[in-house]
Parts: C-alpha cells; sequence; structure tokens
C-alpha cells in the first residue's frame, strides 16, 4: 500500500504579516497532483490542519476544496485533529463525509477504532490519535497521571488490544500529533509542556508498522517506522534550513517500511543576514538574499536611523529586523527580548521569582507554578473547543 504522509498544514496562518494563502492553495494543488501521479493508496493528515480553533472563511473555503479533490479521485484519506484545530469543529459531519472516503478522527474514545483499508495483501487498519491533552482526556483513559505519556500509553493500549482481536498478518498504521522524544521542534510550535514534560518516548509506539507524526514542523525520522513529515511551508525563520517535504510510504505485505520524501512548493526562500547595516547593504555575496523573504539581526554599535525602510531598498522582501549591538552598551530592552527567546513559560515565571525576591523557586514553587500554567494552558483549549 502506497501512502502519502503529510501533516502541519495550519491553513489561515500568515508569515510576519504575509498572507500564505497562495502558497497554502498552490501546496494543496501539488498534493493532489503528487496523489495522482504517484498512485498513492492513502493520504494520511496527523493534525494541525488549521492554525487556530476558528479559522478564517478563505482557510475553511481552502481545507473544503482540499476535501472535494482528494474525493474525486477516490483515494480515502485519514485525518487527525493536532494541538492548534478546534477537534470539535473540525469533527463535524466526519460520520458523512466517512461516506466518501475523508475519515476524521477527533475523539479520544475512537483511538482503538481504526480506519480499514485493504490491498491485495490483506488489511491494513488506521488508528488515529487526535491531540491529547493530558488533563481533558485522563478521566476517558483512566489514566494514573495526566501527562502526555501516560495518556499516549493508555491510547495505544486500546490500538494493540484492537489489533490483536483482529486476523494475524493485518497490518497497522497510527497517526498521532505528539512531541516524541528525539524529535527537534523550532519557534513556530506552539509548547504543548504538561506537568513539566512535552516528550514523549518512541517506544510507546512499539508494535506498529507505521506511525504517521505530526505537531513538529522539520521533517524528520525518529526511527524507520516513525517519522515527522513537518509542515508543507515555513512558518517561521527558525525553519530556514528546512527542507519542507511529504513522506511518500510503501507499506509491504508483512509491513516492511520503505520511505522517500516528495519537496513541497516554496514560495519564496528565507534568509536570515546578519551584519552592520552598511555591510548588509553592500556586500556583494548577499545578491542571492535579495529575492528572499529577510530577517535581518544589525550588529550596529549603535542603532542606525530608519534601518527598515533603507534595507528594504535592497531586500525588498525584509519581514523582520533585530538588534545586537557589538562593541556597545546593550539596550536592557534588548537584552531583555533575548532572554525570553527559545524559553518555556515555566522558566519565564522562575526567571521572575529569581528577579523579584533575589533567588528562584523550591522544588514546591516550581511545582505550584506548573500547575497554574497547566491550568491556564487546559482553560484555553477548553475555551477554543466550544
Amino acid at each position: 500500500m502506497r501512502i502519502l504522509h503529510t501533516s502541519d498544514w495550519h491553513l489561515g496562518r500568515s508569515f510576519h504579516r504575509v498572507n500564505l494563502l497562495s502558497a497554502q492553495e498552490a501546496f494543496v494543488d501539488h498534493l493532489v497532483e503528487t496523489v495522482r501521479a504517484e498512485r498513492v493508496d492513502a493520504v494520511l493528515v496527523a493534525g494541525d490542519i488549521y492554525d487556530r480553533a476558528v479559522p478564517p472563511l478563505p482557510a475553511v473555503e481552502l481545507f473544503d476544496s482540499a476535501l472535494h479533490r482528494l474525493g474525486e479521485l477516490g483515494v480515502p484519506t485519514v485525518m487527525i485533529s493536532g494541538n492548534h484545530d478546534s477537534a470539535r469543529r473540525l469533527g463535524v459531519g466526519a460520520r458523512l463525509m466517512s461516506r466518501a472516503g475523508i475519515h476524521l478522527r477527533t475523539a479520544p474514545g475512537e483511538c482503538g477504532t481504526p480506519v480499514l483499508l485493504g490491498d491485495e495483501h490483506g488489511e491494513v487498519a488506521m488508528y488515529g490519535l487526535p491531540y491529547l491533552e493530558p488533563a481533558l482526556v485522563r478521566a476517558e483513559f483512566a489514566a494514573e497521571r495526566a501527562d502526555h505519556t501516560t495518556v499516549l500509553r493508555a491510547a495505544m493500549g486500546r490500538v494493540r488490544a484492537d489489533l490483536a482481536a483482529r486476523p494475524a498478518g493485518t497490518r497497522s498504521v497510527v497517526l498521532a500529533h505528539a512531541f516524541v522524544a528525539g524529535g527537534v521542534g523550532c519557534r513556530s510550535e506552539r509548547d504543548i509542556t504538561a506537568g513539566g514534560v512535552a516528550a514523549v518516548p518512541a517506544e510507546v509506539f512499539d508494535g506498529v508498522d507505521y506511525v504517521a507524526l505530526g505537531h513538529l514542523h522539520g521533517a524528520q525520522t525518529i526511527t524507520d517506522r516513525i517519522r515527522y513529515s513537518g509542515s508543507p511551508l515555513a512558518y517561521s525563520f527558525s525553519e530556514h534550513l528546512h527542507r519542507k517535504s511529504m513522506w511518500l510510504v510503501d507499506l509491504g505485505p508483512g509491513g516492511e517500511v520503505s520511505a522517500e520524501r516528495v519537496d513541497c512548493p516554496v514560495p519564496r526562500r528565507l534568509a536570515r543576514l546578519r551584519g552592520t547595516l552598511a555591510e548588509l547593504l553592500s556586500d556583494p555575496a548577499l545578491e542571492a538574499d535579495e529575492d528572499a523573504w529577510v530577517e535581518a539581526t544589525l550588529t550596529d554599535a549603535q542603532r542606525p536611523y530608519d534601518p527598515m525602510a533603507r534595507l528594504a531598498r535592497r531586500f525588498p522582501h525584509v519581514l523582520a529586523l533585530d538588534f545586537d549591538p557589538q562593541g556597545a552598551e546593550v539596550d536592557p530592552l534588548v537584552s531583555y527580548a533575548k532572554r525570553l527567546r527559545d524559553r518555556t513559560d515555566q522558566q519565564i515565571a522562575e526567571d521572575f521569582v529569581a528577579h523579584v525576591r533575589g533567588h528562584g523557586p523550591d522544588p514546591r514553587e516550581s511545582a505550584v507554578l506548573r500547575d497554574a500554567l497547566d491550568a491556564a494552558r487546559v482553560r484555553a483549549a477548553v475555551g477554543e473547543s466550544v
């Protein structure tokens, strides 16, 4: 069976105020053409279809178009909700759409109920594990703790129980939206830390022929059988080295896996430039970056006059500007912004405690902060779901 694995479309998202709808439309065109040209038997979308719980109308229209086009090809599609999606909204009409071969898995209780597809070698059971917010699904799975590893183990327990009851030789595929240990994240992904831990061990998925992961935006291989497709477009400059692609996976008669990457269209290259304003404006080596989306970090000891406008004369698509002055007193506001960069909410809260009273929180206080942050995230998730 030939499978096309993709995820993290984030329909409706922009890139530093640049509307990406046309780029996302080009990706959907590319997806449909790949399905047709490569004779794909099933399409898997591992979550974060939308960028937010209530997406803008053009994003909904694009999703609707993608579903109709995939349905017209007669190729089954299995999709799960991610942490950016509203599971309840995305799941509306799921039973009706399944008649057209579009299978939406958004309810935690459906983890052990597969979509059954077949080829000349027998059945393939496709299990959809939507993003599982630990505090919200703990009761559903009778989990001992509200953390990602515990609830995913419980969900996979249901998968294995169902699979064990099926005929010997039934092949299995799991879609999941999670941070699996060994994966490398970037700034454009929303933090899903719960109980102080975000990553789950890869062995949670033992016993499955292929695991199609979503959440991390860089395509990567955790094991030969566990892979992230990554997002089809770059959503932050931290992704400037990513090669955006989908996985074309061939699942053999005995569950053997071979996979190759199918590159996605690139609307515009990303460039991260660093130097003084004079250097960036005059360096001939940067000629190739003049048509790129640019993030510029200026190292001038003193902030130059009107730097963004001056950069835009050479780099008309400059979108982001940062300052890292060399050989001068550090601007406290810039320094503070840099200290916050790449730090978790927990670390920022603990830093604040240390700043206010001169020493950081003890273990009990750190636990209180962690519980409060988890509760705030859960409240936000509940608010998005209604």
